[in-house]
């Protein structure tokens, strides 16, 4: 099965300055690094009585079914999910052989993606580690093949952390590189997420930008087309910051993060103004799983890279859906409108 991916990543290079395709991943890889509370919260009554005080927790089967929906709806280009799901879906329930989407999995789950209840290991400088092997992404078990057949997949995203402390980033760096080695041995493409650093850094905020850019260019200057990513993910820093490394390289393809849920408008303006300012990827994880109708979110932020909609549009007529459907928003529709945070943080 042709992936919509793989040609609109063609498509980029061929025309970097003239092509109009914009990638659009749902990250389901949640569970890496927010454990059960991944799914999201369960807006129906609590079953059971653990964690009570805390709220209650949808299934990993809710988590399952809601993936499944995604990839059979159509609409994006890549699904990112932990590398126990990817195996589930992908190589028991073969849901991708027949599907245009591409399958991805967590490569590495760095310390400050480690968002779990009482857990304060965000606030510390990130450590690397990485939890998932690539033989396991991409066959479920340790292979001497590397020309066998994919059952998982052949894609992963690998995250970098940089913190202005000399000791902490250097060995982020020393694992990216032994990460990219086996990755280029064993046949295996990548995505590199650089998030902003996770703690102070002694930068003024507007400064933290140019940082980000920094890094990467610099990180990747010693790195060979062979080992480079597919794409880049990055938290949106602005306008100037995210032009400036797109006017950088065309052929390096920038891709931002969603961050935290917010309001539905805060999500449909994100992806609005990446896509004004020269992002041609977008990966949300849980704005989309956060959302009341992820399918309906899902069909209105292709709708707003494609210029049929604007933003604010867009938060009407998802409201329209919602009472269509007696479904119960969040908010209500001028709360909905409003924006509320750029999230700079995984956490």
């Amino acid at each position: 099965m042709k992936k919509r991916l793989d040609e609109k990543l063609a498509a980029i290079h061929a025309d970097p300055h003239g092509c109009k395709e914009f990638i659009i991943a749902d990250a389901k890889d949640a569970d890496m690094g927010f454990g059960l509370a991944a799914p999201g919260p369960q807006t129906e009554a609590c079953v059971h009585g653990f964690n009570r005080e805390e709220g209650c927790y949808k299934t990993l089967e809710d988590y399952l079914k809601q993936i499944r929906a995604v990839i059979a709806q159509d609409i994006v280009d890549i699904v990112l999910l932990s590398a126990s799901n990817l195996e589930r879906l992908a190589m028991r329930e073969r849901l991708f052989e027949s599907s245009s989407i591409t399958p991805a999995a967590r490569a590495n789950d760095t310390s400050d993606v480690w968002i779990v209840r009482g857990g304060t290991y965000a606030l510390l400088p990130s450590r690397p580690f990485r939890s998932a092997g690539i033989d396991h992404i991409k066959y479920g078990k340790i292979s001497s093949d590397h020309d066998a057949p994919v059952t998982g997949a052949d894609l992963g995203l690998y995250s970098v952390t940089f913190t202005n402390d000399l000791d902490a980033d250097y060995k982020s760096l020393t694992q990216f590189q032994d990460f990219r080695l086996e990755a280029e041995k064993k046949k295996f493409r990548y995505f590199l997420e650089v998030f902003n650093p996770n703690v102070s850094t002694g930068l003024p905020p507007e400064k933290v930008g140019a940082f980000v850019n920094d890094h990467i260019i610099r990180s990747l200057a010693g790195v060979t087309s062979a080992g480079r990513p597919v794409f880049l993910k990055i938290p949106y820093n602005g306008p100037g910051p995210l032009e400036e490394l797109v006017s950088y390289d065309p052929h390096l393809v920038v891709g931002i993060l969603g961050g935290g849920a917010g309001t539905t408008f805060d999500a449909f303006q994100l992806i609005y103004d990446a896509h004004k300012y020269g992002a041609r990827v977008a990966l949300y994880g849980r704005k989309i799983n956060l959302s009341e109708h992820p399918l309906a979110f899902i069909e209105f932020l292709r709708r707003i890279v494609d210029g049929q909609i604007s933003p604010s549009e867009a938060v009407r007529a998802y409201h329209d859906i919602l009472k269509k459907e007696g479904i119960r928003p969040q908010r209500p529709l001028h709360s909905d409108l409003q924006p509320t945070q750029t999230l700079k943080k995984y956490g």
